[in-house]
């Protein structure tokens, strides 16, 4: 098994289902998102089906269920973004990834995160990736933002 997860779960062998968040917390912080694996072991522990465990989880959404890309792109849907436009920008967001909000691109460069508020209101509708804002972005902004971010295939095989 996981030795990260070993760990942890060591740490909570007496606990009760009231530890169940704060574990979930611990093995996200620790393993970037929460595996099947992760999951099943968990509710061995806490003597839990992984339904009810999977259900507190993803009442959440401060839980992952697969590994963040390596560009996190974030996008705040609070009420100035909102009211800015976001909705449109997220839409072009996932057209152009190919992927839904809380998704990571089958080569792993990009995951798509909707976060409820940025704190960057007067940037408004505003884009975050891998901590880098992105201001007053508008739909037809996304493609140039992203491809900026892309790490081309040919420069990867011959950094290697």
């Amino acid at each position: 098994m996981d030795t990260i997860l070993d760990t942890i779960l060591d740490k909570h062998r007496n606990a009760r289902r009231d530890a169940l968040i704060p574990i979930l917390q611990e093995v996200q912080e620790a393993k970037g998102f929460l595996s099947r694996e992760s999951v099943a072991a968990i509710g061995e522990i806490l003597n839990l089906p992984t339904s009810k465990i999977y259900g507190v989880a993803t009442f959440y959404n401060q839980f992952r269920f697969s590994p963040l890309g390596a560009q996190h792109v974030q996008i705040c849907r609070g009420t100035a973004c909102h009211v800015k436009g976001s909705a449109a920008v997220l839409d072009a967001l996932e057209r152009e990834l190919d992927i839904e909000a809380g998704q990571t691109t089958r080569d792993g460069q990009f995951s798509l995160e909707v976060v409820a508020c940025i704190g960057a209101c007067g940037l408004a509708p505003v884009i975050s990736v891998n901590g880098e804002f992105h201001a007053g972005v508008l739909p037809e902004d996304v493609n140039n933002i992203i491809n900026s971010y892309r790490v081309d295939e040919e420069v990867q095989a011959d950094a290697k």
